[in-house]
């Protein structure tokens, strides 16, 4: 979600030691790229089909393209690295196979020649739910009934779940876990032309969702709005060289504001998770702000409630919980506080509490309750990320996305369970997220870590400092990891875990207050003042993903080698960008890195030579960037998944066309783009692409 730099959220006060106090300045280490190996030396090794009308396919460029901007042109083979060594992630080189494309301002999706990209999904189709299709109306006066089985608005992270070919789910198979690398693309011959697709949508722009915009708001607008929010599960299918979506299907559904979800983990039940509505604290309706997603190797899907604080509008004089949260008197997104009184958090102080939490979903069970996971700490979360353990333990990792927050990660106490018994693998492990151990990053100034548990009775994290027990805790993370000293971050965004080299990647996408008055100043892991561009940092655990000391450095900083301003040049070695936000890796170990420069910054200033946001390969041994895809006009690119055999990429176009406040005027909605219907009475839509190659072959390579 682009922010506007002014008005985002920084309720980090905290006087906890930065990174100079914790290190002596004479021993600090950070790698500027994947050619500085000589100074990580020191470190040593580390181990029915339906589809879209008017949607049609978007031309890849042509050969004979000018690529103005770009460091490669012909696929690369890469220098032999040391598969130990941490300045290559502990990989060597994986060729990247493209012809990288030229930056562009225009308002249309471009992929490289011999590739193709195709709009589906976009907000107000019809999921597929039996009886209940109502069409998108082009002049937004869907209902707010036809809006809850509708796509929701501005796609964010989403995952591929297979299926056969007759509809029941695939066994799980290489190359389709999470947002880990295998190393191949799986040679399975299901799963790869049938599936679900998990989804997130992030927030609305009232402006297009009414007729006649926000105004002065209204019940119905408001529950409209709310049935724009959530996620979506669809089911689609490729059929004559085409995907589509499956309308109707047994799998579709939306989650919404009004959703029931079940709690788990310590708070569960506690007294600051209490409402009038829920007087046991078992219950809350609705999730929001879902921004990034997780593929559990259980096969459900984690979805991070992350920008929640902004929909409530705080007392008057908010305690030092609430300004520690973001809850202001000011407060209230889309009007919610005035026609859904729970949003009032003078009246209903515990329901903040209630948010910001990584939600569990079943998209093979649309008929089971998802789970608000505590265990792993309240946030705002961007996402949630799994690795196993060899002795086959689940690690979730998260990042909170604003300014001078923090890193996390979870490990279960017990072992993941396979299906049997009559359990499928999601119901057999319906608890294991439950219990465990919460940990919050501590970053060194000599390129080592260590995870600082956050565990009631250890250390500071005691009734006399405020936390009564395990669940306030969890509920007050952010106090709990300040008190422990955990290293204030550049908003860490989406996180990757390579599987096979046992590296974790996050995304710090930026932090302009970054070394100014009052604020935090650079550290080793957060190198730059008024950061406008972000970086990649990575880490490796010692022995395992549950170790609780790791070593790191920086994959890269990102910037414009061009700059004028030496500050905003970066080390990519190849094709520049800004602010990193989505993140995966495919199944052959390739990068990918998506782009999010908001829309009041986009070609202006540092990001002037940049183009709209965009798509990139990285090979993460040789630090090779090279641009995939360019989004358009003041769209985000975010959120990728893969077939198993890795033949379809699918990805989301957030947000087409917002302005620079992020709602436009709706007597104007196509003013700045009108992708991807291109209708004279149309407006610009979020949508899922599927990108393939005209002769079939793996993306990418």
């Amino acid at each position: 979600m682009p922010k506007d730099f002014s008005t985002m959220e920084d309720s980090n006060r905290s006087s906890n030691p930065s990174i100079h106090e914790l290190s002596n300045p004479a021993r600090r280490l950070w790698v500027r790229g994947a050619g500085s190996g000589a100074l990580l030396s020191a470190l040593g090794g580390v181990g029915g089909l339906g589809g879209l009308t008017g949607l049609g396919a978007v031309a890849s460029l042509g050969a004979t393209a000018t690529l103005g901007g770009c460091a490669t042109a012909a696929p690369s083979t890469g220098p032999t690295s040391d598969a130990s060594n941490p300045a290559t992630g502990g990989r060597g080189p994986t060729p990247l196979g493209f012809q990288g494309i030229p930056t562009s301002t225009a308002d249309a999706l471009q992929v490289p020649p011999g590739y193709v990209a195709t709009a589906l999904a976009a907000w107000g189709e019809p999921i597929g739910v039996p009886g209940r299709m109502p069409g998108f109306r082009f002049d937004a006066s869907n209902s707010a009934d036809d809006q809850a089985v509708q796509m929701g608005m501005h796609h964010d992270g989403l995952h591929f779940y297979p299926l056969n070919d007759d509809g029941t789910p695939a066994a799980a198979v290489a190359g389709t876990a999470g947002s880990g690398a295998t190393g191949q693309p799986s040679r399975a011959s299901t799963g790869n032309t049938r599936g679900l697709l998990a989804m997130n949508h992030e927030y609305t722009d009232e402006g297009l969702l009414h007729t006649e915009g926000l105004g002065n708001g209204s019940a119905d607008k408001v529950r409209k709005s709310q049935n724009a929010h959530g996620l979506s599960v669809i089911e689609v299918a490729l059929r004559d060289g085409q995907w589509r979506m499956v309308r109707p299907s047994r799998f579709a559904r939306r989650v919404t504001m009004s959703t029931p979800f079940a709690v788990g983990g310590p708070a569960a039940g506690h007294p600051m998770m209490r409402t009038a509505a829920d007087p046991q604290g078992q219950r809350i309706l609705g999730t929001l702000s879902n921004c990034a997603s997780g593929k559990t190797p259980w096969g459900t899907y984690l979805s991070g409630e992350e920008n929640w604080a902004g929909y409530f509008r705080g007392p008057a004089q908010p305690n030092e919980h609430e300004r520690r949260w973001g809850i202001r008197p000011g407060g209230g997104w889309n009007k919610w506080p005035e026609f859904d009184e729970r949003f009032n958090a003078a009246r209903h102080p515990n329901e903040p509490n209630r948010f910001g939490w990584i939600v569990e979903l079943d998209p093979m069970d649309p008929t089971s309750m998802p789970v608000k996971r505590t265990a792993l700490g309240r946030a705002a979360h961007e996402g949630a990320w799994v690795a196993t353990t060899h002795e086959g333990r689940a690690v979730v990792y998260s990042g909170e996305d604003a300014r001078f927050e923090y890193i996390y990660k979870f490990v279960s106490r017990d072992r993941i369970k396979p299906a049997g018994g009559g359990l499928t693998a999601a119901q057999a492990n319906r608890e294991l997220l439950d219990h465990g151990t919460l940990y919050v990053a501590r970053f060194d100034a000599d390129g080592t870590g260590r995870w600082l548990p956050l565990v009631h009775g250890q250390g500071p994290l005691t009734a006399a400092n405020g936390f009564a027990d395990q669940g306030e805790v969890v509920i007050k993370a952010r106090q709990a990891a300040d008190a422990l000293g955990a290293t204030k971050m550049d908003r860490p965004e989406w996180l990757a875990i390579d599987e096979r080299s046992r590296w974790v990647y996050c995304t710090l996408t930026n932090n302009s207050a970054r070394g100014t008055a009052s604020q935090p100043g650079v550290d080793a892991a957060n190198p730059r003042a008024n950061n406008v561009m972000g970086q990649i940092i990575r880490w490796q655990e010692r022995n395992d993903f549950d170790d609780e000391t790791f070593i790191w450095n920086h994959l890269m900083l990102a910037g414009d080698a061009q700059s004028d301003d030496a500050n905003a040049r970066g080390t990519i070695r190849g094709d520049s960008f800004g602010c990193p936000d989505g993140i995966a890796f495919d199944p052959r170990g390739v990068l990918w890195i998506q782009t999010d420069v908001g829309p009041a910054n986009l070609n202006k200033g540092p990001h002037q030579r940049l183009g709209n946001n965009q798509m990139l390969a990285c090979d993460v041994a040789t630090g090779e960037v090279r641009r995939f895809l360019v989004g358009p006009v003041n769209c985000e690119v975010t959120g990728v998944t893969w077939t198993p055999d890795g033949r379809t990429m699918f990805v989301n176009i957030q947000h087409p066309g917002e302005g620079a406040g992020e709602r436009l005027n709706p007597k104007n909605p196509r003013q700045h783009s009108n992708w991807p219907d291109f209708r004279p009475d149309g407006r610009p839509r979020s949508a899922t692409v599927v990108v393939r190659r005209l002769d079939g072959g793996v993306i990418g390579a």
